[in-house]
């Protein structure tokens, strides 16, 4: 595989790519069948057994899985969704597909940027429906905090698990509390197929109009044509076009074998970011200090104190070759959202959206990646305070 040459010293992401998955699409294309097959149906079974779901259906991507979430939960006009802000907009847009109608709340602390149970609790209504939980930068919300409000007022509970395949919390997957997980394999994600995503439930009624939606409302699939399970078929319902192809099937596969040992390795440079950040730069702040369960460490956040120029920050970092983003702007100040009427006030996600800046974490990254990284963060940072100015005081003669 030809390597493209890096811009980056130390890039956000990268991905692990090699004549593995380079083999398994091989193997796919020389079996001359490319859309929803046998392979796909193994790398849901994989999936499947990752979670401990009851089932696992492929889909062309999260945003996707998101929106079929909501068509299989019933969500239309009308209805009132929860979801953070600081996300995403898929999470937000997916709701809007529906009919539905999310209502953004707040976010946890600023050493928690997960979605707040009692923050929500606020803001539910006799419209609500449902509650969509972000698993932010891998790290689990408190679930069993939005499970016994959802359970309180007769809830359903989505999960957007887009950063945090293969994390848990209790021993349990992320992506099986809620009713509904919705997963990403996005081209930075912590397992890739380019584009794609996965949808998880134990809710055997959920699954059956999961499948339906996924393809064209169909009673059977070419597939199963092929196989000589059906030879014609009913549309029960106006589903849409969502599947996975097979290539990215193959890809998945590989991928999750991967992904295991990939998160543990994420952890470890995440952990020498939590122990040489506080010493260089004790003014910066590192949320997710103290966490539940296992992450999946897909982001490394940091808050720049206040007064500190962000753009000046990312600017310097981009001047020693390190790559950084933003996650997230959020996303009830996108223009779309304050067009729609509703004047949310989310101070704490406000203040992480102005502050918040991502630092490199991936597995291709070394120990020496992370002191390099940490190294510049402290440069970075002392050109990118704003001091007050130092007046001089003249003496009349």
């Amino acid at each position: 595989m030809e390597q493209v040459k890096p811009v980056w010293r130390i890039p956000l992401a990268d991905i692990d790519l090699g004549p593995e998955e380079e083999a398994a699409v091989l193997d796919v294309l020389r079996r001359r069948w490319l859309s929803m097959g046998e392979t796909t149906a193994a790398f849901e079974a994989d999936f499947a057994a990752l979670t401990g779901a009851g089932h696992a259906l492929a889909v062309t991507n999260c945003t996707a899985a998101l929106h079929l979430a909501g068509m299989a939960l019933g969500w239309g006009p009308g209805d009132e969704v929860i979801v953070p802000s600081l996300t995403f907009v898929a999470t937000a847009n997916a709701v809007r597909y529906t009919g539905a109608t999310p209502i953004f709340a707040d976010i946890t602390g600023l050493d928690d940027f997960s979605l707040s149970a009692e923050d929500a609790a606020r803001r539910i209504t006799p419209r609500t429906r449902a509650i969509v939980v972000v698993h932010y930068a891998g790290y689990a919300a408190d679930m069993p905090a939005i499970r016994a409000l959802a359970e309180r007022y007769g809830l359903d509970v989505v999960e957007d698990v887009a950063h945090a395949p293969g994390a848990t919390l209790g021993g349990r997957a992320l992506g099986t509390w809620g009713r509904i997980g919705c997963f990403s394999f996005f081209a930075n994600k912590n397992m890739t197929t380019g584009e794609g995503g996965m949808i998880t439930t134990d809710d055997d009624d959920v699954a059956g109009r999961l499948r339906l939606l996924r393809s064209h409302g169909m009673t059977s699939l070419t597939w199963d044509r092929h196989k000589g399970h059906a030879w014609s078929y009913d549309v029960v319902a106006p589903g849409y076009n969502y599947r996975l192809d097979e290539m990215r099937a193959a890809v998945g596969r590989v991928q999750l074998a991967k992904l295991p040992a990939a998160n543990e390795r994420r952890r470890a440079l995440d952990a020498l970011y939590r122990q040489l950040l506080p010493a260089a730069t004790p003014e910066l702040g590192l949320p997710y200090s103290e966490t539940r369960g296992i992450s999946a460490c897909h982001l490394r956040p940091a808050l720049l104190p206040v007064g500190a120029s962000r753009t000046r920050f990312m600017d310097e970092m981009k001047a020693q070759g390190i790559q950084t983003s933003i996650h997230y702007p959020p996303v009830h100040t996108f223009s779309y959202y304050r067009e729609q009427g509703r004047h949310t006030s989310l101070p704490l996600t406000e203040t992480v959206g102005e502050r918040e800046v991502t630092l490199p974490l991936h597995p291709g990254m070394t120990p020496g990646d992370v002191e390099s990284v940490v190294a510049a963060v402290a440069e970075a940072l002392d050109a990118a305070i704003v001091r007050p100015s130092v007046e001089t005081t003249v003496t009349p003669a």
